[in-house]
């Protein structure tokens, strides 16, 4: 069974930028697909970004398109979050989630693996 933790969460200004890391661990966390979600307080999941499992093809909401970013290294087992030009509204604690199938989707319940979270705090 793949295991999933976030670091890299943390207090930023506006505007400053932020890189979150999911490393996996166990089974065959090379081949599953990777994805970010955040959830801020009093508000649902939301998709942030995902990516398949050889990281050829990546996806985002338009909220984060052009300032998020999401890569992955296989030979490490992590994947990554960049995240640029960073908003107020970026605040939420932030998920790491796998897909045993490979494809890195939008949809929550494609995934079958969750971090614990990282917080990330963005201040005016």
């Amino acid at each position: 069974q793949v295991q999933l933790v976030e670091s890299g969460g943390g207090l930023v200004q506006a505007g400053g930028s932020l890189r979150l890391s999911c490393a996996a661990s166990g089974g065959t966390a090379d081949r599953y697909g990777l994805g970010w979600f955040r959830q801020a307080p009093g508000k649902e999941r939301e998709f942030v970004a995902a990516i398949n499992w050889n990281g050829l093809e990546t996806t985002y909401p338009d909220s984060v398109k052009g300032r998020f970013t999401i890569l992955r290294d296989n030979a490490k087992n992590t994947a990554y979050l960049q995240m640029d030009s960073l908003k107020p509204e970026d605040t939420a604690v932030y998920y790491c989630a796998g897909d045993q199938w490979g494809w890195g989707t939008s949809a929550e319940n494609e995934y079958d693996v969750w971090g614990q979270g990282t917080q990330v705090t963005v201040s005016s």
